[in-house]
């Protein structure tokens, strides 16, 4: 038997795993551990070959020990003891949740639900790096990766997420090697609870927004939307996600300065992000007139007191939001739109064929 690393050696790599062979005989176990925590492995189908499933912890202390059997059933045994190499502050990198969906911990999560990962630095090695990145549901759907940028990594279904169930992201990124010489340092594992089915569909054109949860219709809405006096003031028209909320959000002007036309500075109440481009559907404070008759917004959606109150109190960030009857149409990287680009295209992102 031959273990790779070898006995003593001082500064493995540990993006190369450990990897155990067997000549003239096969495999009968393979055990290996570091800190009392037993590594993951997989031997090939003739039981000549064991390797680690994942990378190893760098700056660690690892021992293998094991066992094979010729044809005549002579019993050999092996062991190594080695350690990783552990890099300078200045050779890390560190992998973290979008700050919403972290915020929201504890919480349940809408069936439209990204999963996003930012990283500390760029990464250059984007294989090794998805190749680390587990996703397992109770009620699974096709999903893909799609890179953005060199430092973040946004996962999609195919399809919404199936309602009430529980979603785990493992990642294995202890020992990845993100770009020459940079290791990561630690493995990020989170558990997102998906709630409710909450689909709310809003008609610009009839000025009415309709929620449904799990199917059924709960709420039927007048709403108004933006004027589109200019692009910025039209409402997009696409799949939104709910994101972050606020009571009060206070609301400026993009690009206008106290005096200039359209100029305004306001606080709202009971609103909900659902873009990057300054959308939230919100109280309307002031001009009820047009709830259900005409648009005179700057863009968001405007609701009656009490629909506003129900809505941001009963919604999960990543909920669906369908918004249709405007001529300015939803860009997918708008927020969470992600769900604007067709899941074929969506795919051509990962790094993974």
């Amino acid at each position: 038997m031959t273990i790779t690393p070898a006995q003593g050696t001082e500064k493995a790599r540990p993006d190369r795993g450990v990897v155990v062979k067997a000549t003239g005989g096969a495999l009968q176990s393979v055990s290996v551990t570091a800190n009392g925590s037993q590594v993951e492995g997989v031997f090939n189908a003739q039981r000549t070959e064991w390797r680690s499933k994942w990378t190893l912890r760098p700056g660690t202390k690892y021992t293998v020990t094991s066992t094979a059997k010729n044809s005549i059933g002579t019993v050999s045994q092996a062991s190594s003891t080695f350690r990783t190499l552990k890099p300078s502050a200045a050779q890390t990198a560190t992998a973290s949740l979008d700050w919403i969906l972290e915020g929201n911990r504890g919480k349940t999560y809408g069936v439209g639900m990204p999963i996003i990962i930012d990283f500390s630095r760029p990464v250059a090695n984007k294989e090794a790096v998805e190749r680390a990145l587990e996703v397992t549901a109770e009620k699974p759907v096709e999903g893909a990766w799609r890179w953005v940028g060199d430092q973040k990594v946004i996962y999609r279904t195919k399809t919404y997420w199936p309602a009430h169930q529980t979603v785990k992201l493992k990642a294995h990124l202890a020992g990845v090697r993100v770009a020459k010489g940079v290791y990561a340092t630690k493995d990020l594992n989170r558990t997102f609870e998906i709630g409710a089915a909450r689909i709310t569909k809003i008609n610009m054109k009839k000025h009415r927004m309709t929620v449904r949860v799990d199917g059924k219709k709960v709420r039927s809405v007048p709403v108004s939307g933006g004027n589109g006096q200019t692009l910025e003031y039209t409402t997009t028209s696409g799949t939104h996600l709910t994101m972050e909320k606020g009571n009060p959000v206070r609301m400026t002007a993009p690009g206008r300065k106290k005096g200039d036309p359209g100029y305004y500075d306001l606080l709202v109440n009971w609103a909900v992000r659902i873009s990057n481009s300054g959308e939230y559907l919100h109280q309307s404070m002031g001009e009820e007139y047009c709830l259900g008759r005409a648009n005179c917004s700057h863009g968001c959606v405007r609701q009656p007191a009490k629909d506003a109150i129900w809505f941001y109190r009963t919604v999960q960030p990543g909920d669906v939001v369908d918004i249709t009857g405007t001529k300015r149409k939803l860009q997918w990287d708008n927020g969470w739109s992600f769900w604007q680009m067709p899941y074929e295209t969506w795919k051509k992102g990962s790094a993974l064929t």
